[in-house]
């Protein structure tokens, strides 16, 4: 599958521009897409408790299961600069969940693979035939 990386930059700052973020004032848009073709965004939007504040990536993965699912192949994150942004170690492990093998990241270091960023993950390729799998009897 081509990957059109100005396009998802673009999406992923359409994206950041609806951020919510009032108390850090460091908003962030996400951009991916998906094995179907599509694109799919999401933004940060904080709260005053803090800690309960959405990063930008849970908001494009509720993205992704809200338009049909699927599994994210090429993913791309801004700051409110429009530089780059790394998402963290629990975002990595969100999108995990929901990439193909070899998903593509672009990165403040040139493009990696999820793989890369997130070396020896545990997500659902491990339970497909073990412990998580839906086999009853």
């Amino acid at each position: 599958m081509q990957i059109n990386w100005d396009e998802l930059k673009a999406a992923a700052i359409a994206a950041m521009k609806n951020a919510y973020a009032p108390y850090s004032h460091f908003p962030v848009g996400a951009a991916a897409l998906v094995d179907d073709g599509r694109i799919v965004s999401g933004c940060n939007v904080e709260n005053a408790s803090y800690g309960i504040g959405l990063c930008a990536e849970c908001g494009l993965v509720s993205n992704l299961n809200m338009t049909g699912g699927g599994k994210l192949v090429a993913f791309y994150c801004v700051d409110g600069a429009e530089n780059i942004l790394m998402p963290c170690g629990r975002c990595r492990q969100l999108l995990f969940e929901f990439s193909a093998a070899g998903m593509q990241l672009q990165t403040v270091s040139g493009i990696k693979t999820i793989e890369q960023v997130l070396p020896d993950a545990f997500g659902p390729r491990d339970l497909a035939d073990g412990f998580g799998s839906d086999k009853r009897g």
